[in-house]
């Protein structure tokens, strides 16, 4: 639990229906002790791996808004920000001067970024290797306005390839793909998941500077048979939490990667159970099981251990 008083801002999207964005990520920070608001970038009934959905897009003039209300009642000083899906660079820029007006406000605010861009593919409607979910436009304002503000990232194998230029086929790539990330800004880098594993395990790096000296460590966790959708926003905010609650990067990764196992476990029992034998789920039986799965995010069972490297 967050000892102190733990106030998160978090920007991005929302469903009506499931999880994934600020619905993803709001359960367990509340959970873990953080009051949590949400501007939500994007509205949909439903995530768009369903194939149809419907709902409202904010522009930057909207979130403008709402910081605005925020700020003219004294209520923005937030000791954290956490920023996922963002679709539009008017946007993302918007969010860049909000992220320097809340610095200014609290200049201790741990700022915690998954630039949500893109993954390896496994997504439906999607081809090739890998998938942009957003405009190319949004990447430079990653790299010049978003990273050199921000104290954690967690991007995934392909957000790190699209935000340093490098392709990742090995561990020694990783890690000179997260020397170039702290290059440009950020303490704290954390590859949330890449296919770097060996015998079908998904590999997560981690890196942080801690008084001019880095601390590196990975972690191997198994691959289940099945597409997630909503497991990075988790991923984002429960690291968050425990880099808030132990300070140690090891200790966090560790808790967020037994708790991200724990759900999506549950949510493939469950699904299976749902669809009957020999039947694949459907979008709405595989939502992440995360009420379910309460205990197991306040008090996650280390099962993955990070290894120093």
């Amino acid at each position: 639990m967050a000892n102190e008083e733990c106030r998160v801002l978090s920007i991005q999207s929302t469903v009506v229906f499931g999880y994934v964005g600020n619905k993803s990520a709001s359960f367990p920070l509340q959970l873990l002790g953080f009051d949590v608001s949400t501007i939500n970038s994007v509205q949909f009934s439903n995530h768009t791996g369903y194939g149809k959905f419907k709902g409202q897009v904010l522009n930057d003039d909207d979130v403008e808004c709402l910081y605005e209300g925020l700020k003219e009642n004294n209520i923005h000083n937030f000791t954290h920000l956490l920023t996922g899906y963002i679709g539009s660079k008017s946007f993302l820029q918007k969010v860049g001067d909000i992220i320097k007006d809340m610095k200014k406000t609290n200049p201790t605010l741990t700022y915690v970024c998954d630039p949500v861009m893109g993954d390896n593919g496994k997504m439906v409607g999607c081809h090739g290797n890998h998938i942009m979910y957003v405009p190319e436009e949004l990447l430079p304002v990653y790299k010049e306005t978003i990273l050199p503000l921000a104290d954690i990232i967690t991007p995934n194998q392909y957000e790190a390839e699209l935000l340093t230029g490098r392709s990742i086929n090995s561990e020694e790539e990783a890690l000179l793909a997260m020397d170039d990330l702290h290059n440009m800004g950020p303490q704290t880098v954390v590859i949330s998941s890449s296919n770097l594993g060996s015998n079908g395990t998904i590999m997560s790096l981690a890196s942080t500077v801690k008084n001019g000296c880095k601390e590196k460590f990975k972690i191997e966790f198994k691959l289940l048979p099945a597409i997630f959708v909503g497991t990075g926003d988790l991923f984002a905010a429960c690291l968050m939490a425990w880099m808030q609650t132990d300070k140690k990067l090891q200790v966090a990764l560790e808790k967020t990667l037994s708790t991200l196992q724990a759900v999506i476990k549950r949510t493939l029992t469950y699904a299976q159970e749902q669809a009957g034998p020999g039947n694949t789920p459907n979008s709405a039986q595989m939502e992440l099981r995360l009420v379910h799965s309460k205990k197991d995010i306040e008090s996650p069972n280390i099962i993955y251990k990070a290894v120093p490297l």
